[in-house]
């Protein structure tokens, strides 16, 4: 079972996010906050698989909020709600060790899907957030969002064939487990491939390689979400 916490300041918001989850069997919701600080307070408390956290709070926000949730309960993974127009705030979140990203008008199983996807410890970039995100990455003219996609493929180019096969589905949002069945290695093989990617890309975690791998262009198409294979 997957526990998961809640949090946001609009109550229809929160029931209508626990609803969707609770629609799925595999799925728990096992403690619900109005702001960042209880967020915190119930995550240290229950100590769920996945905070779903909505990326402005009042008080203390969902920012705030996940990087304390990451330092102080590390087996927690983070997936922000988000809306358009709040690309700062998703890049910050994404260096505060959020790994998971879904607009707030998204499909339900895009939801589900990316608690999952987070709950079996992969990254999870709806495809408008990624696109997004790359799109803002390379604001500034066509100069500069050539040289950013030729700058991705230059650290791309820096792994070995192999990595560069993780990376495309790790961008993809597959879990290790998942990169191993698709690939035909050993689980323990894909998790060693993305420590070496991580550490060759210069990035921290699997989310902010994934938004690499979408610069880079070296996301298997169909791009669509990021599955899940359950």
């Amino acid at each position: 079972m997957i526990r998961i916490l809640i949090a946001d300041d609009e109550p229809m918001i929160r029931a209508g996010v626990r609803t969707i989850l609770t629609t799925d069997p595999g799925i728990a919701v096992v403690a619900e906050a109005a702001d960042g600080r209880e967020a915190v307070e119930l995550a240290q408390r229950h100590r769920p698989q996945v905070a779903v956290l909505d990326i402005r709070m009042p008080g203390t926000g969902g920012i705030e909020a996940a990087a304390e949730i990451r330092r102080t309960v590390p087996g927690t993974g983070v997936v922000m709600l988000t809306t358009f127009g709040e690309d700062d705030y998703i890049l910050t979140a994404l260096s505060e060790g959020a790994t998971g990203f879904l607009i707030k008008s998204g499909e339900p199983e895009e939801l589900i899907a990316g608690v999952r996807a987070v709950a079996d410890g992969a990254a999870y970039l709806s495809p408008k957030v990624a696109a997004r995100v790359v799109a803002h990455l390379a604001a500034g003219g066509a100069g500069a969002r050539t040289g950013r996609r030729a700058a991705a493929r230059a650290r791309v180019e820096t792994l070995t064939a192999r990595e560069r096969d993780v990376l495309g589905f790790l961008g993809g949002g597959l879990s290790n487990g998942q990169i191993a069945r698709r690939l035909l290695l050993a689980e323990g093989t894909v998790k060693a491939h993305v420590s070496s990617i991580l550490a060759r890309l210069g990035v921290d975690n699997r989310a902010a390689a994934a938004v690499v791998a979408h610069e880079a262009g070296v996301v298997p198409a169909p791009s669509a979400g990021l599955p899940y294979e359950g």
